[in-house]
């Protein structure tokens, strides 16, 4: 789960991270009282939508020349300016596709005098089983790009979970910052903080770009890019509450009522698949086949009929599926199960485009009999290569 600049701001202060003031705003009315509640001169207006690269971002609405999604305002008058031609409008970044994303809040914050930009982030690193630092002096730049061209200025290291952050972390970060003195005390400091906030929230990644040093020498985190594990989710209901759902999938917010694994994707062809691997496999070969997927989704290995009515219902309400393939390996999961499930949500629905189904493992025959007894038009396939052909051809001859 992601949440927004401002609430990953407001979750790092609660460590004793140093933050700039700042307020969120709804409205261009917010905005200008959160202007006025700053001291100035100088303020930051950031349109906050779940997606990076906002500064350098476009609004489809605006004129191509017009600024991006973060801006300057040098009085409560701009920041009402900016607030205005913001707020309800599509911001198109690298991170957000082509479609973009309206903007329906915004961070005001007070401005900061920086001397330097760096890059801090936190993750999982699969590899070592701990939570690794990702440190850099090119802050404010894509961190990708920054790994392709110079990866030589990054610097990554994991920690010890039973020791966690100790002082030779602080002091090795300061080193690839080139900080000394006080500004290598409060890196040290920063670093502890980040790390304890990581943990005591479950995040999943926790990007600072940029950490900053100010020219009157503070270390300050400008920006918080922060997500949290899902499976986790349930510790901390404080967290839960800030979810955004605009600015998630209507589809995918529908899947986790019913813990379904989906994730609306751009193509055609809405697939139905159990088990992770399966379903990615599935992916592949219909891409292979010159279609493209609408979506990834496991329906798990102990689905109930009732699980499987609803994720059938959730592909078919995406516009763009012209066609459904039902890949199921029947190991927990049964395939007479899944077959009612796919008559069910058929005869709810009702069936508007070619659907091809595959079955295999448990219960194989007493599925394909429920499903050849249904009396519905659905295309039966023998295995994945047949299938994947099958939807094609078919969405081909719709």
């Amino acid at each position: 789960m992601n949440i927004h600049e401002y609430q990953g701001k407001a979750v790092l202060r609660e460590f004793g991270l140093p933050i700039s003031a700042g307020f969120p705003a709804l409205t261009v009315a917010e905005a200008v009282d959160a202007a006025k509640k700053l001291p100035g001169p100088l303020y930051v207006v950031k349109s906050q939508i779940h997606a990076g690269g906002r500064g350098k971002g476009k609004f489809k609405e605006l004129a191509a020349d017009a600024k991006g999604g973060v801006r300057l305002a040098k009085s409560p008058a701009e920041v009402e300016a900016f607030a205005k031609e913001m707020l309800g409008n599509t911001l198109v970044t690298v991170q957000t596709g082509p479609a973009g994303k309206q903007v329906n809040r915004l961070y005001i914050e007070d401005g900061s005098d920086i001397a330097k930009e760096f890059y801090l982030s936190l993750l999982v690193d699969r590899e070592t089983s701990r939570i690794a630092f990702v440190v850099s002096t090119e802050g404010g730049m894509d961190i990708e790009k920054v790994a392709h061209d110079t990866p030589e200025k990054i610097l990554t290291f994991s920690v010890d979970p039973v020791t966690g952050v100790m002082p030779h972390h602080g002091r090795v970060v300061a080193q690839a910052l080139g900080l000394t003195g006080d500004q290598a005390k409060q890196i040290g400091k920063v670093i502890e903080q980040l790390y304890s906030a990581f943990v005591g929230k479950d995040m999943a990644m926790l990007e600072i770009n940029p950490l900053i040093l100010t020219k009157q020498g503070q270390i300050k985190c400008l920006d918080a890019k922060v997500s949290f594990d899902s499976n986790a989710l349930y510790r901390h209901p404080d967290m839960v509450a800030l979810r955004d759902e605009t600015e998630e999938d209507a589809k995918e917010i529908e899947a986790s009522k019913y813990d379904l694994a989906y994730i609306a994707l751009d193509g055609t062809i809405g697939c139905m698949v159990n088990g992770a691997g399966l379903a990615m496999a599935t992916l592949d070969i219909i891409q292979l086949y010159g279609e493209s997927p609408a979506n990834f989704l496991d329906v798990g290995g102990g689905a109930s009929e009732e699980k499987v009515t609803a994720a059938f219902k959730i592909i078919t309400a995406d516009p763009k599926v012209k066609g459904i393939l039902v890949n199921i390996f029947g190991g927990i999961m049964k395939c007479d199960v899944i077959a009612r499930g796919v008559i069910a949500a058929v005869k709810a629905v009702g069936l508007k485009v070619p659907l091809v189904v595959r079955l295999e493992g448990t219960n194989v025959e007493e599925g394909k009999t429920i499903i050849r007894e249904s009396g519905l038009n659905v295309i039966p396939a023998d295995d994945l290569d047949d299938a994947a052909q099958k939807i094609v051809a078919a969405i081909k001859k719709a």
